[in-house]
């Protein structure tokens, strides 16, 4: 977890080139960190897939009720929802195939990294994606 070539390769250095992220729990507010965070990683040459059964669209994206109902297999899954949260999103990546997970700075969940890791899902927790972004030099 939380490896550096991991998080390189999430943001789409070589040897993969991510640019599709699923972002669970995307908020149609603007001053919220789930609202925010994506819009900078779309600003930034990233096509955002809004996952939130609470919005109809959100940055100029269709928002979907769940993964499964994803139109595009996205290449990382960002997480802004509670860790009690995370152990379905695990399940549902399994079942969909879904490589890469993201879980934002300050959600947590051991348990269900240890999962994903054991189901041959990537895994970066408690980080925020805007941030290492910038660490890598790719704003």
């Amino acid at each position: 977890m939380n490896e550096p070539e991991v998080i390189r390769i999430m943001l789409g250095h070589p040897p993969a080139e991510p640019r599709t992220i699923a972002v669970i729990g995307l908020s149609d507010n603007p001053d919220k960190p789930s609202n925010y965070v994506p819009a900078y990683m779309q600003q930034h040459g990233y096509r955002i897939l809004p996952v939130n059964p609470m919005v109809e669209s959100v940055l100029g994206e269709r928002s979907y009720a769940s993964l499964a109902d994803l139109t595009v297999k996205p290449d990382v899954v960002n997480v802004f929802r509670l860790p009690k949260f995370i152990p379905e999103i695990v399940e549902q990546m399994l079942a969909l195939g879904l490589k890469n997970l993201w879980v934002q700075q300050g959600i947590i969940h051991p348990e269900a990294a240890t999962a994903a890791e054991a189901g041959g899902i990537n895994v970066v927790m408690d980080r925020c994606i805007m941030v290492e972004h910038g660490i890598a030099g790719l704003s």
